[in-house]
C-alpha cells in the first residue's frame, strides 16, 4: 500500500495538484494535510489528522463505483473521519468555492472538538 500511495503522490491529477497547492505547508488554518495517505485498507487523497478530515477528489471513474465509494466513506466515518468529496471539474472550475467548503468544515470540526 505504501508503494501505491507513493506512486499516486507522484502522479497527481490536475485537480489534486490544485487542491494540494492550497493545503500544503499549513496554509489553511494552520492545519497539516497529508496526501495519498493510507488509512486502514484505503488510500485517501488528502487527510488532516487534526481535526480528522478526509478530502476526496473524484474523477469520472467514480461515477461507476458509487457503492465502493459509499463503503469507503462509511468505513472512514466509523473510524472517526469526516469525509468531503468533490468532483475534478468542481475543483478546477470553482476552486475558491471548494476551498471555502473545506475551510468551513475545518472550523466546524474544530468548534465541535472544543465543546
Amino acid at each position: 500500500m505504501k508503494e501505491l500511495a507513493r506512486s499516486l503522490r507522484k502522479n497527481q491529477t490536475d485537480a489534486e495538484r490544485v487542491i494540494w497547492q492550497q493545503l500544503r505547508n499549513r496554509q489553511l488554518l494552520g492545519c497539516k494535510f497529508r496526501r495519498q495517505q493510507v488509512i486502514g485498507p484505503f488510500i485517501v487523497d488528502f487527510v488532516c489528522l487534526e481535526p480528522q478530515l478526509v478530502i476526496e477528489i473524484d474523477g469520472g471513474q467514480h461515477a461507476d463505483q458509487r457503492e465502493y465509494d459509499q463503503n469507503r466513506s462509511q468505513y472512514l466515518q466509523q473510524v472517526g473521519y469526516t469525509v468531503l468529496r468533490f468532483w475534478n471539474n468542481e475543483v478546477l472550475q470553482y476552486t475558491p468555492a471548494v476551498m471555502e467548503a473545506i475551510h468551513l468544515t475545518i472550523l466546524e470540526l474544530k468548534d465541535t472538538v472544543k465543546t
